[in-house]
């Protein structure tokens, strides 16, 4: 049988009952898996991989060493969040690695999505194997693939926990969530003891803003991105949507229109404000946000944000429009 189909029997994890069997389950195959080796897994702090880290350090603790990169494709402040609540808040065995510089300068003058995609998943793996290199026992990369992932990867797009493993990659697999839909790694996620807010903390692809820096990516538009996503997650949070809204995200297209500024003429990107709810991934319906709040948004980000002169509202569902633009 196939490991990466869900069994038609399977329940659905909806209980804390349910969540707690299913920990047993994964705590008892961790262990069986792993012996007495090391385990290296990429932490970003979304929901995923903070799930599959509290299962590592249940089943394994110390065994696993969790290697957090910043890739300068991060939402703003989040390296810094990730440092503050795994390594001082979860007394995890953390390694912070900052390679903005590797990481952009192999993506400029990359335009095709699928392309950036597999760089970074590809690096990111060459990351983790050199840090492994200098560390003794580590057999396992743990990865937080989740059964959407496993889905979408079988022709909608590649993804760099399922479609862009090096060939050469010398470690085993562990994937102890891919069976399981974002929902049900909430339930897993809040019968660990994860915090509410981490286990309910809107999902972040892997490739980061590296997808919604669309086409080439150039550090002035990925700054000016980054600004205004910082920007929109303050008025969802202070708004009281942030906790009823799955995803919500700023893109910013590769091109220019004409707009005013100080009276003068004033050439920017329009950044694509896209906010969607949703319950398994596999399709997704539009949030209506009151025109007060769109207004308000808009109104800080163009003000605000250097490069940034338009904001754009995307009303379309999935099917037929992809969560992330690219």
């Amino acid at each position: 049988m196939d490991t990466n189909i869900r069994p038609d029997n399977m329940e659905r994890i909806t209980t804390r009952a349910l969540a707690d069997a299913f920990i047993e389950e994964q705590v008892a195959q961790i262990r069986k898996q792993v012996g007495d080796q090391k385990v290296l897994l990429a932490l970003s702090g979304g929901v995923d991989s903070s799930v599959v880290a509290a299962l590592l350090i249940k089943a394994v603790g110390k065994q696993l060493v969790c290697v957090h990169v910043n890739h300068g494709l991060m939402r703003k402040g989040e390296s810094e969040q990730v440092i503050e609540v795994f390594q001082k808040g979860l007394d995890a065995n953390l390694i912070y690695i900052d390679a903005t510089d590797r990481f952009l300068d192999l993506l400029a003058g990359v335009e095709e999505p699928e392309r950036k995609r597999k760089i970074i998943g590809g690096e990111f793996i060459k990351v983790f194997d050199e840090e492994a290199k200098k560390l003794d026992g580590i057999a396992f990369l743990a990865q937080g693939t989740i059964y959407p992932d496993i889905l979408e990867s079988k022709g909608v797009k590649a993804h760099h926990n399922v479609g862009g493993l090096p060939e050469d990659m010398k470690m085993e697999l562990v994937e102890p969530v891919k069976l399981l839909y974002k929902d049900e790694v909430r339930v897993v996620g809040e019968a660990l003891g994860l915090p509410h807010g981490m286990v309910y903390r809107q999902p972040f692809p892997g490739p980061g803003l590296g997808v919604r820096c669309l086409g080439a990516i150039t550090r002035d538009r990925l700054h000016a991105l980054r600004e205004a996503d910082a920007i929109l997650r303050e008025e969802f949070d202070k708004s009281g949507l942030a906790e009823h809204v799955w995803q919500y995200f700023i893109a910013v297209p590769d091109f220019k229109s004409v707009g005013v500024r100080d009276g003068k003429r004033y050439e920017g990107w329009p950044a694509i404000m896209r906010a969607v709810n949703t319950t398994d991934a596999m399709s997704a319906t539009i949030e209506e946000i009151p025109y007060e709040l769109l207004h308000r948004i808009t109104d800080r980000i163009t003000h605000e944000v250097e490069g940034i002169n338009r904001v754009l509202y995307d009303l379309t569902p999935k099917p037929i429009g992809t969560i992330e633009w690219e």
